[in-house]
């Protein structure tokens, strides 16, 4: 996603499972993102800011957040990088 001029967004994408492991105290629950449409076998994202993306068939909704050391969280779990 292209921001500005020379700006991009920087996301990790992961199944809706993962996204459940990683979300922590505080944060959306598991029970709640399911309750978002989130399934096991959903397309997520993350992006830098900790806002959690749900891709549908049309469009990419925003449906909650992480907090705290959600970037570590993210990059071990998945074994990605933000790109």
């Amino acid at each position: 996603m292209l921001i500005g001029s020379n700006v991009h967004m920087q996301f990790i994408e992961m199944t809706g499972d993962v996204l459940m492991r990683i979300v922590s105290k505080g944060e959306v629950t598991a029970e709640e993102l399911r309750r978002l449409g989130v399934t096991e076998k959903s397309i997520v994202r993350v992006n830098l800011q900790g806002d959690i993306e749900l891709r549908r068939p049309e469009r990419w909704d925003a449906i909650g957040g992480l907090l705290g050391d959600f970037k570590d969280r993210v990059r071990q779990e998945t074994g990605l990088d933000w790109v």
